[in-house]
C-alpha cells in the first residue's frame, strides 16, 4: 500500500516567513527605545546645557541666560583681568588655558564666567553647562561640537569630588587632551570651593616625607592633587574685608537706584546682614541691597 509523502518545503517561503517575523520582532522593540535627540539648534541660545533622558545625552538651549555684566563685579578686579585674558586668547583662536577658579563662597566665581560670556558671545563663545554626575559624557560633548565654528566652554559649577567617583577620571582625560578627547574650540571652565576638587583629610598629613631638606607628599596627596594641576590656570577668590563689603554694598544700591542718605542707617544694616549670613561677599552684598531696595520702595507706597 503506498504511502502519502508530504510536498517538500518551499526554501524561498521559508525565508521570507523568517524576515516577516524578524521585521516584527525588530518593529516591536523600535517602539520600546527611545526617539533619537532632535537636532542641536544652536541659534537658539549662547548658552545650553546637556542633559541625560533615557539614557541618551542632548544639549538643550538655554533660554533665560542670566545677563550679568563684568562692571557690576566689584572687588575681583585681578581675577577678571586674568580670566578674561584667557578667554580673549580663546575666543580670538589664540592658545588659552582650561581655567579652576576657587576659593570663598558668593566671592563672584560663577558671575564671572556668566559675564564673561555675555561679553564674547557675539565674537561666537557659546557656554555648556555640564553637571558632575554628566562628566562621563564629556568625550561624547566634545565630539558633538567639534566641528563647530564656535568657540565652548565646557562649564562645570560648584564641583568637587568625593574618591573612586566615574567623573573624576573623565575629567581628567579630557584635561590630559587625550587623542579621542582633544578639540580646539573648546575649554573647561570648572569653579569650586577645594582648591584641590577633593575632600582633604588629616591622616594624609602622616604620608609627607623628608628628602633633604624637601617635603614630599604621599601618593594620596600626590593623586588628589594630580587633577586641579591639569587646569592651566588657577583663580582664587577671598571673602571681602569689611570696607570692600561695604563698598560693594553701596554700589549695588546705586544699581537699585536707592537714596543712600541715611549712610550710617545702611552700613549698620548691612553689617548686621552680613554677621547673620556668616560671611561679607558680594553674593551677600547683592542679596542686602535688594532686600534694602525692597523695604525703601514698599515703604514709600505707605
Amino acid at each position: 500500500m503506498a504511502m502519502n509523502k508530504k510536498p517538500p518545503a518551499d526554501p524561498v517561503a521559508s525565508w521570507e516567513a523568517l524576515a516577516a517575523r524578524a521585521e516584527g520582532v525588530l518593529g516591536r522593540l523600535e517602539q520600546l527605545l527611545p526617539p533619537p535627540p532632535p537636532p542641536v539648534d544652536w541659534k537658539a541660545s549662547i548658552a545650553f546645557r546637556w542633559r541625560k533622558k533615557s539614557g541618551q545625552g542632548t544639549l538643550e538651549p538655554i533660554h533665560q541666560v542670566h545677563r550679568i555684566d563684568l562692571r557690576d563685579l566689584q572687588g575681583i578686579d585681578d581675577q577678571k583681568d586674568l580670566v578674561e585674558r584667557n578667554t580673549r586668547q580663546f575666543v580670538d583662536g589664540l592658545p588659552a588655558n582650561n581655567v579652576l577658579l576657587t576659593g570663598a563662597r558668593g566671592t563672584g566665581k560663577s558671575s564671572l564666567v556668566k559675564a564673561l560670556l555675555n561679553k564674547y558671545a557675539s565674537r561666537g563663545l557659546r557656554l555648556i553647562e555640564v553637571e558632575k554626575r554628566d562628566l562621563t559624557d564629556l568625550s561624547d560633548i566634545v565630539e558633538l561640537i567639534h566641528a563647530r565654528p564656535e568657540r565652548f566652554i565646557l562649564y562645570c559649577d560648584d564641583l568637587s569630588f568625593e574618591a573612586d567617583e566615574p567623573g573624576y577620571k573623565a575629567l581628567k582625560v579630557v584635561l590630559d587632551g587625550s587623542v579621542a578627547a582633544a578639540s580646539d574650540n573648546c575649554l573647561i571652565y570648572a569653579t569650586s570651593n577645594r582648591r584641590h576638587l577633593m575632600p582633604e583629610f588629616m591622616q594624609e598629613n602622616l604620608e609627607y616625607r623628608h628628602v633633604g631638606e624637601e617635603i614630599h607628599p604621599g601618593e594620596t596627596s600626590e593623586e588628589k592633587i594630580s587633577l586641579s594641576e591639569r587646569f592651566g590656570l588657577w583663580v582664587s577668590f577671598y571673602p571681602f574685608d569689611q570696607d570692600e563689603y561695604l563698598r560693594i554694598v553701596r554700589v549695588w544700591l546705586d544699581h537699585f537706584k536707592v537714596p543712600t542718605g541715611k549712610a550710617a542707617e545702611v552700613e549698620h544694616a548691612a553689617l548686621q546682614w552680613a554677621l547673620l549670613r556668616g560671611s561679607r561677599s558680594g553674593r551677600v552684598a547683592w542679596q542686602f541691597a535688594r532686600d534694602w531696595a525692597g523695604r525703601s520702595r514698599l515703604a514709600r507706597r505707605k
